[in-house]
């Protein structure tokens, strides 16, 4: 069974960091309705879902997809680009202790998990305002001698690389291809979002199901066919900080 680690909203939430939007005014309480959803879709797709109480004063903190990646050898605990968010590691630490042997980063390296693309052996890191050419070196040197290879992919116009690509399956992709380079993912099939629909791009996949933004109705008529069991939610409130489906949970398989 899957474990997805979340963390529940922190009450200073409206205060999150933005960079690529607009601040708008954010409904906690109803981000917190919406993440719950959110965490029953996690369970119904099967997975042992851990909760950890929220972070009264880290605003961003439910985003745990920040502080971590998973690989099936290991966890890499993150150093957020956001120096305010530093202070998110330290719990999600404790939490992967029980399930993963840890590698850390140190400076000058900054890496956010939302930057980290991880396709088999291959793990692209997106060049962003968050995430360096360090954490790409500093990857590459760490994870190399388990057979991984680390590049770096520059992203355009949006916050982290899993904004604009995110996997599908082991041979295609979701993509935004006027926010990273299409070319660099190789052989994948690529299924574009829908023009209207720039923020499209982010979709969380568990075992061939899938949960989706119910805000981008045009693009997931594109994925018809391509995952079996599409859960959608709505994310409204999560998105005003620059959040999406795959941030809010870190996946053990």
């Amino acid at each position: 069974m899957p474990i997805a680690i979340t963390r529940q909203i922190s009450p200073r939430f409206a205060e999150c960091e933005i960079t690529h939007i607009e601040r708008l005014p954010i409904d906690v309480e109803l981000a917190r309705e919406q993440h719950a959803a959110y965490t029953q879709a996690l369970r119904m797709l099967g997975c042992h879902v851990i909760e950890l109480p929220a972070e009264e004063d880290l605003p961003d903190s439910v985003f745990v997809e920040d502080t971590a990646f998973i690989l099936p050898e290991a966890a890499v605990i993150t150093r957020p680009g956001a120096k305010t968010r530093r202070g998110e590691t330290k719990t999600i630490i404790e939490a992967l202790l029980p399930h993963r042997s840890l590698i850390f980063l140190h400076k000058p390296a900054t890496v956010d998990g939302g930057d980290v693309l991880v396709l088999d052996k291959e793990i692209y890191v997106g060049l962003s305002t968050r995430s360096n050419r360090a954490a790409v070196e500093q990857l590459q040197e760490k994870l190399g001698r388990l057979g991984y290879h680390v590049s770096g992919a520059e992203v355009h116009g949006c916050l982290h690389l899993k904004s604009a690509v995110t996997r599908l399956d082991e041979s295609k992709l979701l993509i935004n291809p006027e926010w990273v380079d299409s070319h660099q993912f190789g052989d994948y099939q690529l299924v574009e979002v829908s023009p209207s629909e720039p923020y499209g791009a982010n979709i969380l996949i568990i075992a061939g199901r899938g949960i989706y933004p119910s805000a981008f109705p045009g693009t997931q008529k594109r994925l018809e066919g391509h995952v079996a069991d599409l859960l959608t939610v709505d994310v409204s409130e999560l998105a005003k900080a620059e959040g999406a489906v795959t941030c809010c949970s870190l996946i053990i398989f």
